[in-house]
């Protein structure tokens, strides 16, 4: 493990992790997303794109060349098999990604936003686990509003994650996200105020 202090932020779709993510970035300290790195990796002319698309055929890319994201769910929504081949190509470029932007950033610490940390077993790569939790009404709430999906839609999606009591046994630190959107930034603040503290408290 680097010596560098790394927090692994996670939470539940409609959570309340992306108003974290920017207050984290407002104070100065670098979010590094998996969502970006996920992206960046498919991008026209990267390997991983070219990757994909020897697996599921030219079908998946756009008449621009483009990965068509729609027909990449499509295929593998329904499939376990061919999400975990998906997986298997596109993983390990995700995390190259991610290292690369890590060392390049700048600060005591940083934050590795990755919304499948639980469920893909990424502890390892952090030195700490920070969960927002929220109830599993506000997040369906949340979510129909959010998305404009029906109830049945948003239980699906939430029941495709980890579940609740398994994110929070992984949980080092838990940002209750039950009130406002203030209320929810001043925590973080305190939290930063704590992991500027244990950074500095980090053997080089």
């Amino acid at each position: 493990m680097p010596s560098r202090l790394r927090i692994g932020l996670t939470g539940g779709i409609a959570s309340g992790k992306s108003t974290v993510e920017q207050r984290f970035t407002e104070l100065g300290v670098p979010v590094i997303n998996a969502d970006d790195s996920a992206r960046a990796v498919v991008v026209r002319g990267h390997p991983g794109l070219v990757a994909v698309v020897e697996r599921f055929g030219p079908g998946i890319l756009t008449p621009q060349g483009e990965l068509d994201r729609r027909e990449l769910r499509s295929l593998i929504f329904s499939d376990g098999a061919r999400r975990r081949e998906l997986e298997a190509i596109l993983h390990p470029l995700i995390r190259a990604d991610m290292e690369q932007r890590t060392s390049q950033a700048a600060g005591p610490y940083v934050v590795l936003s990755i919304p499948l940390l639980v469920e893909g077993n990424t502890r390892g790569r952090c030195d700490r686990i920070l969960v927002v939790d929220a109830d599993e009404s506000l997040q369906l709430a949340r979510l129909m509003s959010r998305d404009a999906v029906s109830e049945a839609e948003a239980r699906a999606t939430l029941a495709a994650q980890a579940s609740r009591a398994a994110r929070l046994a992984a949980a080092d630190d838990v940002l209750v996200n039950s009130g406002t959107v203030a209320d929810l930034r001043q925590a973080v603040d305190g939290l930063h105020r704590r992991y500027l503290e244990l950074a500095a408290d980090t053997p080089p």
